[in-house]
């Protein structure tokens, strides 16, 4: 657990501490600490003095005014949008952060459906040329984004009972919690995103912790909407680059429960697929597996140690997911012939009934998280309790989730 927080007193007892691998030659350490910045001190003004008599009518000379706020840039930016086209230009701050992601900063009531077709579209230019969803953006970078309708924002405001409200129930998911960050626990059947038809999602509710200079928390990474457990918030945008890149380096480790159909044969295996989405305009298709070289296919590892079973009927499974693809878990429990039990996706086994007592909701929970800090770089290491409907499968199985977790033991890459 880094230093620079501390878990809220109602977490479960944590699985066994991860073991790191041996060290490799060319591997870096997976928690460097990053060098300490270069603090600057700006040399003091003196001004002459002036023996001018001093004008009553004229006011005491002041600082220059202060640029405009994020939330006073948004607006700005969405008033230009809906009337033409307009360039944006990426922010210092912003470097490292996903096309799709700025988008969805700097306008907030654009649905992010709508943001990542008007990419796939070409509608969108970086620096003159065409982008795809997931590129990152560099600091000066010019984006060029089309007339748009946007939905108007209302002029009513939020009620503070509302604000209120959400604040709470977002608070009574952390986990962990420090000036930089948070780590919730995502309940099954919450949206991480807004999308069609979905009007209630972390993302949305982040806005009630907004803080006064309109900075708000920000999400780093996602979990489907029937996928429970650790979801990493910032709360800054720098906390929120420094994150990103963690996850894009592969700093970070995730550890997955789920109970599948039947019991793999190899205890502990590997799946080495490449993933690729059946229809690609749609964010949340299913995904099945490519050949190398396909267009779109993109290479998906995932390690995995059977933890525990139910004769041949059932087995809880532990995944360690190397890449993050969507769906990945999922895609590769099916694809070994054991699909997630209640995953309306990728669940099909013939003549396979559900046990009594086990609620048809998906059984996969993002157990644990281990994250160099955005600051220090001391690993932030949180475990998320099991949802109520796979509490109740592990008590009617006679699962203890205290038992040792073998997928530890997995290699990391």
């Amino acid at each position: 657990m880094g230093s620079e927080g501390t878990p809220r007193p109602n977490r479960v007892p944590e699985a066994a501490e991860l073991k790191p691998d041996a060290p490799r030659a060319r591997a870096k350490p997976p928690f460097a600490k990053p060098p300490a910045a270069k603090t600057s001190f700006a040399k003091p003004s003196f001004a002459k003095p002036s023996f001018a008599k001093p004008d009553p009518a004229k006011a005491p000379p002041t600082e220059a005014p202060a640029g405009p706020t994020r939330r006073e840039q948004r607006a700005a930016a969405s008033a230009t949008l809906a009337s033409g086209v307009q360039t944006l230009t990426v922010d210092p701050d912003e470097a490292g952060i996903r096309i799709d992601r700025f988008l969805g900063a700097r306008f907030p009531q654009l649905p992010f459906t709508r943001v990542q077709s008007i990419v796939r579209k070409g509608e969108l230019r970086v620096d003159g040329k065409r982008a795809k969803p997931s590129d990152r953006l560099e600091p000066g970078s010019s984006v060029r984004v089309p007339p748009l309708k946007l939905d108007q924002p209302t002029d009513r405001p939020r009620s503070a009972s509302k604000i209120d409200g959400d604040a709470e129930f977002l608070r009574s998911l952390i986990l962990y919690e420090d000036a930089d960050m948070m780590i919730l626990n995502k309940p099954f059947g919450l949206a991480v995103q807004g999308g069609t038809g979905t009007v209630r999602h972390v993302d949305g509710l982040l806005e009630a912790l907004t803080g006064p200079d309109g900075q708000r928390p920000r999400l780093v990474h996602r979990l489907d909407k029937d996928t429970a457990g650790c979801l990493i918030v910032a709360k800054t945008r720098l906390a929120a680059a420094t994150l990103a890149k963690s996850f894009r380096s592969r700093a970070a480790r995730k550890i997955y429960w789920a109970l599948v159909a039947g019991v793999p044969r190899t205890r502990q295996g590997r799946v080495s697929t490449y993933l690729v989405k059946d229809e690609p305009t749609d964010a949340d298709a299913r995904m099945r597996v490519a050949k190398h070289g396909d267009e779109g296919a993109s290479h998906a590892l995932t390690y995995y140690a059977t933890v525990d079973q139910a004769a041949q009927k059932l087995a809880w499974l532990s995944l360690k997911p190397v890449t993050g693809r969507t769906h990945q878990l999922r895609a590769h429990a099916a694809h070994i012939g054991h699909p997630i039990v209640g995953d309306p996706k990728y669940f099909d086994v013939e003549n396979w009934e559900l046990p009594g007592g086990i609620q048809n909701r998906l059984h996969l929970l993002a157990r644990r998280i281990v994250i160099p800090h955005p600051r220090t770089g001391q690993p932030v290491d949180v475990s998320a309790p099991l949802p109520p409907h796979m509490a109740q499968s592990w008590n009617l199985l006679g699962f203890d989730a205290a038992r040792y977790d073998p997928i530890v033991e997995a290699p990391e890459a």
